[in-house]
C-alpha cells in the first residue's frame, strides 16, 4: 500500500480505505497521524477512548475518527465508523514511514547461497546472509545482520526486522512481522542425564509458523525435538517470550511480554496470556483463556474463563504474616474437617 506521508491523501481517498463516513471536504488533504491535543491542521486524529472526550472540542485536527455518536461535538470534519480503535489501526499503517523506505533488491553486502529462490520484490538488507535452499516468497524484506537458516520458507510479504535469525526447516507464514533479536528455531532444551553429567538430545523437528504472526524483539521459539513447534495464523506475541519445543499455540491468541511455556503444551484458540504468565509442560490450555498477569499454571485447564495465581503486593508487614499463615494452612484445613466432622456427630 501507498504511504501517504509526503504526499498526502484526501479525506475522501481516506474514508474509502476505513469504510468510515465523511462529514466534511473530502477534497482536503492530510499528511500525517497525531493525537487530538497535539494534531495540526494537516493532521487527522482519532477518538476510541471516552476518557479524552474532554480534548475534541479543542483539537486543530483537518478530520477527526471517532464513533457516530460523537458526530455532533466534532468542531471538524469527521470520518465515522462503528470501532473507531481498529480504524485508528489502519490509519497507523497507511502513515507508517516504515514502508516508504522499503526498496526492493539486494545488498552487495548480503551473503545469498546460489540454491536460494527469491522471488519478486523481495528485500535483503546489509549484512544479511540467505543460506542454501532458502525460499523468499514475493515481497519478502529481510533486514539488516539477519540470518534465514538452510531450507526455510519465508512467506509472502512477510518482514524480517535487523538481526533476526531465522535456523534451519523453519517455516514462516504470509505477512509475519518477526522483530529484531527474536529466534526462530533454536534448539529447545533437551538434555538426558546419566547421574553425573547430563547429555544433549539432538532436536530434530521444526518450527511452523501460520500467517499474519508477529513475535516481538528478544523472543524464542524453539524448535521441536521430533515434531514442530505451531505458531498458528494470527497469533501475537510480544517481547521476550520464551515457546519451548513442541508447543502449539492456537489461532488468534495473543501473549504479553515475558510469557514463558514449557515443552510439549498446547494453549488454544483465542486466549490471552498475561504479562509475566509461567505454563507448566505437557497441559492443555482450552480455547477463550485469559490468564492474568504473573500467573503460574501448573495443571490443564479445560474451561473458559478468567485465571489468575498468586497474591498482589502489600505492605512487607503484612505479607510477612500472611506468608506465615499460608504455612499454616495444612494444619488449619485438618482442623477445620475435624471440626466439621465432630459437628456432624454431634
Amino acid at each position: 500500500m501507498d504511504n501517504p506521508s509526503s504526499s498526502g491523501l484526501t479525506l475522501a481517498e481516506l474514508a474509502k480505505r476505513l469504510g468510515a463516513h465523511l462529514d466534511g471536504n473530502g477534497e482536503r488533504v492530510v499528511t500525517g497521524l497525531a493525537t487530538l491535543e497535539d494534531a495540526g491542521p494537516d493532521d487527522v486524529t482519532f477518538l476510541a477512548n471516552k476518557a479524552y472526550l474532554k480534548y475534541l472540542a479543542d483539537t486543530r485536527a483537518a478530520a477527526v475518527l471517532l464513533h457516530p455518536r460523537h458526530v455532533e461535538e466534532c468542531p471538524t470534519a469527521s470520518l465515522s465508523l462503528d470501532n473507531p480503535y481498529l480504524g485508528y489501526a489502519e490509519l497507523s499503517r497507511l502513515f507508517d514511514p516504515l514502508a516508504a523506505r522499503d526498496k526492493p533488491g539486494i545488498h552487495p553486502t548480503a551473503v545469498v547461497d546460489g540454491s536460494a529462490r527469491l522471488a519478486e520484490g523481495v528485500q535483503v538488507g546489509p549484512n544479511a546472509v540467505i543460506e542454501e535452499g532458502v525460499r523468499l516468497d514475493a515481497g519478502v524484506i529481510v533486514g539488516p545482520g539477519s540470518v534465514i537458516g538452510a531450507d526455510s520458507v519465508i512467506g509472502e510479504s512477510s518482514r524480517l526486522h535487523a538481526n533476526v535469525t531465522v535456523y534451519h526447516g523453519v517455516t514462516v507464514g504470509k505477512r509475519a512481522i518477526l522483530h529484531s533479536g527474536c529466534v526462530i528455531g533454536g534448539d529447545g532444551f533437551g538434555f538426558a542425564h546419566d547421574g553425573g553429567s547430563w547429555h544433549k538430545i539432538a532436536q530434530l523437528g521444526g518450527v511452523i509458523i501460520g500467517d499474519d504472526v508477529e513475535v516481538g524483539s528478544c523472543s524464542s521459539i524453539d524448535r521441536g525435538a521430533l515434531g514442530d513447534t505451531v505458531i498458528d495464523d494470527d497469533v501475537k506475541i510480544d517481547s521476550q517470550v520464551q515457546i519451548a519445543h513442541n508447543v502449539h499455540i492456537g489461532e488468534h491468541s495473543a501473549l504479553a511480554g515475558c510469557v514463558g511455556i514449557a515443552g510439549s503444551t498446547k494453549v488454544g484458540r483465542h486466549c490471552m496470556l498475561g504479562g509475566g504468565v509461567g505454563l507448566s509442560g505437557h497441559l492443555t490450555i482450552c480455547d477463550g483463556v485469559q490468564v492474568t498477569g504473573m500467573s503460574i499454571v501448573t495443571n490443564s485447564i479445560h474451561e473458559p474463563g478468567v485465571y489468575s495465581s498468586g497474591t498482589g503486593a502489600m505492605d512487607n508487614a503484612l505479607w510477612r504474616k500472611n506468608a506465615v499463615r499460608f504455612k499454616q494452612l495444612d494444619e488449619i484445613a485438618k482442623r477445620l474437617t475435624q471440626l466439621e466432622k465432630a459437628y456432624r456427630q454431634s
